[in-house]
């Protein structure tokens, strides 16, 4: 069976009830935190000081994780009607000019994602490239993405925003300058 996604006017109200129950409870939201709270659960603090505090107070965020991953699942299983992709035709073109087939027909083009890619040198060294680079991003901005787009916006934090015009700039400079580069 499988079941439409929701609306984006119902989505949208849900997450805007999200950040209002947070910010009423005094909490924060993020996904790089939630790293933070994993690394400390696992002992990081006895090597680096960052780690060192009680993650007890946080793990409550850690629902957050476990809901991303089975909402992914859910998503994937029962949301996703067709796995096809609409994709301008421009985009098709310029794509298939970098050397990329089946354009549209998956979410994740296994040129960049395929385990052949994934273990081979050029596709191994991308991978631990771009996640240092992520993981110092988000660690340099005090936090990530969905941190500083969703709930420090919502709290009028000058940091946040600009950090996200950083995000965009980051994302646009990766796909007009790099990635055709890189491909």
């Amino acid at each position: 069976m499988i079941l439409n996604p929701w609306p984006w006017y119902v989505a949208g109200p849900l997450i805007v009830l999200v950040m209002f129950l947070l910010l009423y409870f005094g909490k924060r939201f993020g996904v790089s935190s939630n790293f933070d709270t994993l690394c400390a659960m696992g002992g990081a603090g006895r090597f680096v000081d960052f780690f060192n505090f009680d993650w007890r107070k946080k793990a409550w965020s850690l629902l957050f994780l476990l809901g991303t991953v089975v909402g992914g699942f859910i998503s994937v299983q029962w949301l996703t009607p067709d796995p096809t992709i609409a994709i301008s035709p421009e985009t098709v073109k310029d794509l298939s000019a970098l050397g990329f087939s089946n354009i549209g027909s998956q979410y994740l083009p296994t040129e960049i994602f395929g385990t052949d890619t994934m273990w081979s040198l050029k596709g191994f060294l991308i991978l631990i490239f771009g996640g240092l680079l992520v993981g110092f991003g988000s660690r340099y901005a005090g936090g990530c993405t969905s941190g500083h787009a969703i709930m420090g916006l919502s709290n009028f934090e000058l940091p946040s925003l600009i950090a996200v015009i950083g995000f965009f700039i980051g994302g646009l400079t990766m796909t007009w300058l790099l990635f055709p580069f890189i491909f």
